[in-house]
């Protein structure tokens, strides 16, 4: 096996994939079996490079004065060169500047502009200057598109919209293809996303099964739910005459909800935030007002209630209801990929541009869709899901009262409305952190996110409450009380994780964190060894988990049909948190092998 030429931490020259560009790096690791190089950009960019692809520091500033010295010795003019004025050779003379952002004038187009600069450099480089350009426009009402086709030159040094250096070099054969593009009257080098190189979720196959696995899922467990013995010894259940599967009135319902949802994200109320850094330089803003939006979501169902409006309608046709959801959330995935196709390309999703359909419709192509300021992501995160979820429980807490001919809700119907909807208004209170989620950060949206954010949470999560309306449960007070502390055990150390990451974040420098011990990395920022963060590596993964159980509980121990969303939570956790792994390892490499070392559970202390 050959032996590893770089070490980690050593600062190299690598190669973009795909293209002849050169960046500067940084080696984070090396992986024996694959003998890939995992490298950082200057951008936060993280790849696994060839050997080949990776060069020292002064590669190129060494093979320049060989070729440089070579062509001083013998030049000759070619009729096509462009002639420019001689340059002093005194060492006070001005360091040669790099092709950047320039600012377009009127009188001289975008590319005419950027040819003269390369030829400039061409000249002051001693390089063989651009002989021949081909202009392509792409015009709409806020940018231009051009690719200059450079046929002769053998090397090029410019610098990229974040200013990092990298080498731009061309084939004997065959032209390279630079991307320009103008906004704002400025002239931008487009920035190319490289094919993913890693699929998730078993890849296309994987994704193609969980696209029609996931509603079947979901209307068998409703189905399930609505039957009188919810034991799986009666799995299948009898589906229901197709007909009776459809309701253009819960169609117009859940439309409805999602444009009142929409027009509360509207308000000019909340404060402003930047999100974090993209990997394109980018920083978005968002408002945030989510809780202002559910008080008002509350203030509308208490004028509704007041009103005698029958929330028990959500309980009667609910299947009608999640099949809704279900073709929304199609429809709007198939939107968000073809409109994938019209964005800059640095604005994709990392893992969303494989090259197969089914896996990026799945996985989502744009990382932050937006129809102007509304961002479509961010907007389906929290809102209609989440605070979806609170008007379902509401509705079966009223159909429980109705079809058992109570007077008050049972207890066990009580605390598992409490249990969620404090976690519910936790989340919009804390709006701000879920823009650090891997959601937010990395993934694009797509089928994915879409179908988890508008059917899976609002009408898996209430499946406790959907299963106690036909199976109620008593609850003496000894046991209601022992399931209150184990959910008050759970959300303390949720918020207690979340809060100390999310303040860590924002000042690591914070007096208040004074206490908590760090790991620095390459990336200048530190780990948490101690704490919430010393105690497992996802403290807030295990509060979650054991507030699931707590909101199974009230329902008995009969059928295991209330204990799958804790069962497919624990699941999805701990996928996600072998995803969370794999990212923190690219992106600390040295560092993160050492806080593993400190820190030896994932989840479950002692057990995982």
């Amino acid at each position: 096996m050959p032996a590893k030429m770089f070490s980690d931490g050593e600062m190299v020259m690598g190669r973009w994939p795909g293209s002849q560009l050169y960046y500067e790096v940084r080696v984070t690791g090396y992986n024996k079996s694959t003998q890939l190089y995992a490298v950082k950009y200057k951008d936060g960019t993280e790849l696994n490079l060839k050997e080949s692809d990776v060069k020292p520091l002064n590669y190129f500033k060494t093979k320049k004065r060989s070729i440089s010295r070579q062509r001083s010795r013998s030049r000759s003019r070619s009729p096509a060169r462009t002639q420019t004025p001689k340059r002093s050779t005194s060492r006070g003379r001005e360091a040669k500047k790099p092709v950047q952002k320039e600012e377009v004038q009127k009188k001289d187009p975008p590319t005419t502009k950027f040819i003269h600069q390369l030829q400039e450099n061409s000249t002051n480089s001693k390089t063989t200057p651009v002989t021949d350009f081909k202009e392509e426009k792409e015009e709409n009402n806020t940018k231009k598109t051009y690719r200059v086709v450079e046929h002769k030159i053998r090397r090029e040094i410019v610098t990229d919209q974040l200013g990092v250096p990298y080498s731009l070099r061309t084939k004997k054969e065959e032209g390279k293809v630079v991307e320009l593009e103008t906004k704002d009257d400025h002239l931008y080098i487009k920035k190319q996303v490289a094919r993913t190189p890693e699929w998730e979720f078993g890849g296309r196959f994987g994704a193609f099964f969980i696209i029609f696995f996931l509603p079947i899922t979901l209307v068998l467990l409703l189905l399930m739910c609505a039957q009188e013995d919810a034991s799986v010894v009666n799995f299948p259940p009898p589906i229901p005459a197709v007909q009776t599967l459809w309701s253009s009135t819960a169609l117009g319902i859940f439309v409805l909800w999602f444009l009142f949802q929409a027009l509360l994200y509207l308000l000019p109320v909340g404060k402003i935030v930047d999100g974090v850094p993209l990997a394109n330089g980018k920083k978005l803003q968002y408002r945030i007002n989510a809780f202002y939006a559910f008080l008002l979501c509350g203030a509308a169902l208490a004028a509704a209630l007041y009103n005698e409006v029958n929330l028990s309608y959500i309980h009667n046709n609910l299947l009608q209801l999640a099949i809704s959801a279900m073709v929304f959330s199609l429809v709007l995935s198939i939107y968000l990929y073809l409109r994938s196709w019209h964005v800059p390309t640095d604005e994709l999703a990392a893992g969303g541009n494989s090259g197969s359909f089914v896996y990026d419709f799945f996985i989502g192509r744009e990382l932050n869709p937006r129809i102007k300021n509304f961002d479509l992501k961010y907007f389906c995160e929290l809102r209609p899901g989440l605070m979806g979820w609170v008007v379902i429980n509401l509705g079966l807490l009223f159909a429980e009262m109705e079809m058992q001919q109570r007077d008050v809700p049972s207890l066990a119907m009580i605390l598992v409305n409490s249990f969620q909807l404090l976690y519910v208004m936790d989340a919009l209170w804390n709006e701000e952190a879920i823009l650090t989620t891997m959601d937010i950060v990395h993934d694009g949206f797509g089928y994915m996110l879409a179908f988890g954010d508008l059917v899976w949470v609002p009408f898996v999560y209430s499946l406790q409450a959907f299963y106690l309306v036909n199976h109620p449960n008593e609850l003496t007070w000894p046991v209601a009380l022992t399931i209150i502390a184990l959910n008050t055990v759970g959300y303390i150390i949720f918020r207690g994780a979340n809060s100390q990451k999310n303040a860590f974040r924002r000042n690591p420098h914070d007096p208040k964190l004074a206490h908590l011990k760090t790991i620095p990395t390459a990336t200048g920022r530190s780990l948490i060894v101690s704490g919430w963060w010393g105690f497992v590596r996802h403290p807030n993964y295990l509060g979650d988990l054991i507030m699931a159980l707590a909101w199974s509980l009230p329902c008995g121990f009969n059928h295991i049909i209330p204990y799958f969303y804790i069962i497919y939570f624990t699941c999805l956790l701990v996928h996600r948190e072998a995803r969370d792994e794999h990212q923190c390892r690219k992106k600390y490499g040295v560092a993160w092998n050492k806080y593993c070392q400190q820190v030896r559970y994932r989840i479950f202390p002692y057990v995982y």
